[in-house]
């Protein structure tokens, strides 16, 4: 009779275990870092960086497309631009959605952008 209790109490135990350790796993993870980009030119918005967006994002991103966000001015791309770069680069999921991956020299122009600034130029 106590082997039987000691081996209920130890799967109890066991199992009260399991059931708090996903919990611990529920923390939100941090996007990983980008890897770092040499950039030897200025990029600019309205020539490199709006039209890669209307040409690759604007169909489900665009005014009156449906889905969030809407990507169709400056302001819009400039404040998602940490989001952009991240699906851009796959993480959590690559975009464009559904399509192959862009170029790696576009995801570096866009890279570039954002670290010099975001600028509207």
């Amino acid at each position: 009779m106590k082997k039987t209790l000691s081996i209920f109490l130890a799967l109890g135990s066991i199992s009260a275990s399991v059931l708090f350790l996903p919990s611990a796993c529920t923390k939100a993870k941090t996007p990983p870092a980008l890897p770092e980009v040499t950039c030897n030119s200025t990029i600019s918005f309205s020539t490199q960086i709006a039209p890669m967006i209307e040409e690759n994002c604007a169909v489900c991103h665009g005014v009156g497309a449906g889905t969030s966000p809407v990507l169709s001015n400056h302001a819009e791309i400039s404040a998602n631009a940490e989001a952009i770069i991240q699906a851009l680069r796959g993480t959590p999921q690559l975009m464009p959605q559904g399509g192959p991956a862009l170029p790696d020299s576009l995801i570096q122009q866009f890279q570039c952008w954002l670290q010099q600034g975001r600028m509207q130029n």
